[in-house]
């Protein structure tokens, strides 16, 4: 039994067959060769090799060292439209279209000439005169001496590929186009929240922070909706801050999921998951509706202050016309303690003066409960942060005119609670008033204003007011609540400002305190019950 062929066997009888190689068609040599080979092989049957090269799908041709056609198959005839008798013993040039550059055909020989195979893409052109896109590999055979003897070429028609490739690069090209070209910052995040892909908005956005504003985005939406967002989120305001300034944005996400591409998903399929974040920046809408905000509560607050300055004159009104009336009835009793055994010897006086006086007491209580009725409000839910907010933009202007610097330091969350808005509001302004006109007769150093919210653990909500100014006399501190006691009478204050504070006070169940500040001036701290009674 003889032994197996072997790998060297087969070299050699490959070698001596390309070193002699006999004559005849392309077809022959092909046949010569399989048999050379079956002959080492054994197992092959005849003929493999040929009905191999037949058979494939890839166009294949073998020419001489000038190119010409020696042998096609029948894929090259279905690729090119070309029989096999049209291109036998022509040159593959005549596939050659002008749009392929000559430095494509120069490195091609550069190759073959160097013993190298060249693959590459051309254009090419079919019998009828269509162009395609031919994708090729064209490799020198070496005989046994080193030296080629032929060229063996295998092209497949790609133009359809290309044109896929082609669209897929547009669609790209015009999505990263109309990324970069909107006027909202998108980025692109993978399953490990890591940007894979981001516009020009963004990328000036990140610049500007300094850090990635995808993390403050899924930060806010985590805070908000709690947990990982993973159904998404629509118009979040986020708020970013940074070099000093303050920036209002509208994020959106969108979770997808994408097909993996790879070949370990081919028959698996496998998913990755991806989240657009989209941000529009809404900073001028939001300061203008601040500032329509803002010339709202002007407006609210100026229509507060006129209120309280007409309940301010009408309560010293009445209690101007309460002296001449106290006066009336003390003169009416001593009148009548007079003349009382003989009442009939005052000509009626009496009558007429008792009349007058109740009159008189009777057009007050008429005054009065017209003109110093509380104001019909409801109680709401309030957040003091909001509210104390507010009060401080309104006053800015005063502020900024004065030159105070103001130390606002609000808790970072607050219970809600119950009260009468205008009232708190006009409360805190009198407050915050009565603070800057006590800074307005000090020099510009000391003018420090302090605003704090806080909660003291046993369910009451804390405001603190204080200022740098010269304080209170201790002998002052309880008369400046009394009704029309005021200590700047001489700029027009009727002195009933902390007296209506007092009256908000009760009003919510609330205690006002007023301190020493630290190191001079007042401090004024009021706390409210997180349950406030309804008045």
């Amino acid at each position: 039994m003889s032994e197996s062929p072997t790998m060297d066997s087969l070299a050699d009888v490959i070698r001596d067959f390309l070193a002699a190689p006999p004559h005849g068609t392309p077809q022959v040599l092909i046949e010569s060769l399989g048999r050379a080979v079956d002959q080492v092989a054994g197992a092959l049957p005849p003929r493999l090799f040929y009905a191999a090269v037949e058979q494939a799908q890839v166009a294949i041709s073998i020419t001489d060292l000038d190119a010409n056609i020696l042998y096609v198959n029948p894929a090259f005839v279905r690729v090119t439209g070309y029989t096999l008798d049209a291109v036998l013993g022509h040159n593959e040039s005549l596939l050659s279209d002008k749009r392929t550059p000559r430095h494509v055909y120069q490195d091609l020989w550069g190759a073959l000439t160097e013993q190298r195979p060249w693959s590459g893409r051309m254009v090419n052109r079919r019998r009828d005169g269509r162009r395609y896109l031919a994708e090729l590999i064209v490799a020198p055979v070496i005989d046994a001496s080193g030296r080629t003897s032929h060229y063996l070429g295998m092209h497949r028609d790609v133009t359809e590929m290309h044109r896929l490739e082609q669209q897929a690069a547009n669609q790209k090209a015009l999505l990263e186009s109309a990324m970069d070209a909107a006027p909202v910052a998108v980025a692109l995040l993978d399953g490990q929240q890591q940007v894979v892909l981001d516009n020009i908005a963004y990328k000036t956005l990140a610049s500007d922070m300094g850090r990635e504003p995808a993390g403050v985005i899924l930060s806010a939406a985590r805070e908000r909706i709690g947990g990982h967002p993973g159904m998404g989120f629509a118009d979040l305001e986020v708020t970013f801050s940074f070099g000093g300034s303050t920036r209002w944005f509208a994020c959106s996400g969108t979770w997808f999921r994408e097909r993996d591409p790879s070949a370990d998903a081919f028959f698996r399929e496998e998913t990755n998951d991806y989240l657009l974040l989209m941000a529009k920046e809404t900073t001028d809408l939001h300061r203008q509706q601040e500032q329509i905000r803002t010339n709202a509560m002007h407006a609210l607050m100026a229509e507060s202050e006129r209120e309280q300055a007409l309940r301010e004159t009408l309560a010293a009104a009445a209690y101007q016309l309460r002296g001449p009336f106290n006066l009336l009835s003390a003169a009416l009793g001593m009148l009548e303690r007079r003349i009382g055994k003989c009442p009939e010897s005052d000509g009626g006086i009496i009558d007429v003066l008792r009349q007058a006086l109740n009159a008189g007491n009777e057009a007050i209580a008429t005054f009065e409960s017209s003109g110093l009725r509380p104001r019909n409000e409801a109680a709401v839910p309030l957040n003091l942060n909001e509210l104390l907010r507010d009060v401080l933009a309104v006053v800015t202007p005063r502020m900024l005119a004065l030159g105070v610097t103001v130390d606002w330091q609000p808790a970072s969350v607050l219970p809600a609670l119950n009260g009468f808005e205008g009232d708190l509001r006009g409360m805190f302004k009198q407050l915050v008033d009565n603070a800057l006109d006590a800074l307005e007769e000090v020099p510009a150093q000391r003018r420090e204003l302090l605003v704090r919210t806080l909660t003291d653990g046993a369910g009451h909500v804390q405001v603190v007011i204080a200022d740098q100014g010269e304080g209170i006399d201790d002998a002052l501190r309880f008369r400046i609540f009394e009704p029309f006691f005021t200590t700047r009478g001489e700029k027009g204050h009727p002195g009933m400002g902390l007296a209506l504070v007092q009256e908000v006070v009760n009003r919510h169940a609330a205690t006002l305190a007023l301190e020493p500040g630290e190191p001079r001036g007042s401090r004024v701290t009021v706390s409210l019950p997180t349950k406030s009674r309804d008045a």
